[in-house]
């Protein structure tokens, strides 16, 4: 197979809109780049790309919708099929998600896959994650940790799977790192701090990067002295047991 031409670049958007000095100055260059753009938001990639470039021509660029349901090569999804396409036409292509960086625990994962499949070369630019912000501020292990995305609705297995991952950090000495809908992060504090040891640490860092920016460790214990109202607040949990 001759290697496709094409540059796939991983484009960081910010966590916060009005934050926008947060992005290198060297992610514009690589804007300035494509020549399509795949993206899990159309209208707030657009606008997102035209406070960086404020000359850009928007309608010049192809945009495609990130198939976040096709996760893996196996569904050849028209995402797929399409980001196939550019590549073998050797568009460079940018890939941007809704905020952080793409394929994080967020779509563009499988692009990136495809891309590695066909030879392309592919380009991760520095740019904020709410995940390793989170971490880095934690004061936990950064050494060993795990991101578990969002645990389960039903009340009986989240509460299963806050002791299942308390028992596991205790055991590991892992830090680990959840997420929750923001409109229901008070109800996931509650059911955490109800189901942890009292000597647990847990870190909420909510609203990374923004001037509201709130990030704290304390034990399970002293959190339900005071609770921080965490509605409708991007936030990340974070856990770690034992010493």
């Amino acid at each position: 197979m001759t290697p496709a031409k094409s540059i796939v670049y991983l484009i960081p958007a910010f966590l916060d809109e009005n934050n926008a000095q947060v992005i290198p100055s060297y992610v514009l260059e690589a804007v300035k780049n494509c020549e399509v753009f795949f993206v899990e938001n159309e209208r707030s990639a657009r606008r997102y790309l035209k406070s960086l470039w404020k000359e850009m021509v928007i309608d010049n660029y192809q945009w495609f919708l990130i198939d976040k349901h096709a996760s893996n090569l196996t569904k050849n999804s028209e995402t797929h099929r399409i980001f196939r396409q550019m590549l073998a036409e050797e568009k460079n292509i940018g890939v941007i998600s809704e905020a952080g960086c793409p394929g994080i625990a967020d779509p563009g994962q499988s692009l990136v896959d495809i891309a590695h499949h066909t030879g392309a070369i592919v380009k991760p630019l520095v740019g904020p994650s709410s995940i390793l912000l989170a971490l880095m501020a934690s004061g936990m292990n950064g050494q060993q940790f795990q991101f578990v995305g969002y645990l389960p609705i039903d009340t009986p297995q989240r509460i299963k799977a806050l002791k299942d991952l308390e028992q596991e950090s205790s055991i590991k000495n892992c830090t680990q790192i959840f997420i929750e809908t923001p409109y229901r992060n008070n109800q996931l504090l509650e059911i955490l701090l109800k189901t942890c040891l009292p000597t647990t640490r847990i870190c909420i860092a909510a609203n990374l990067t923004a001037s509201t920016e709130f990030i704290y460790t304390k034990t399970a214990a002293d959190w339900k002295k005071k609770l921080p109202d965490l509605h409708k607040q991007p936030a990340i949990f974070l856990m770690h047991s034992g010493n």
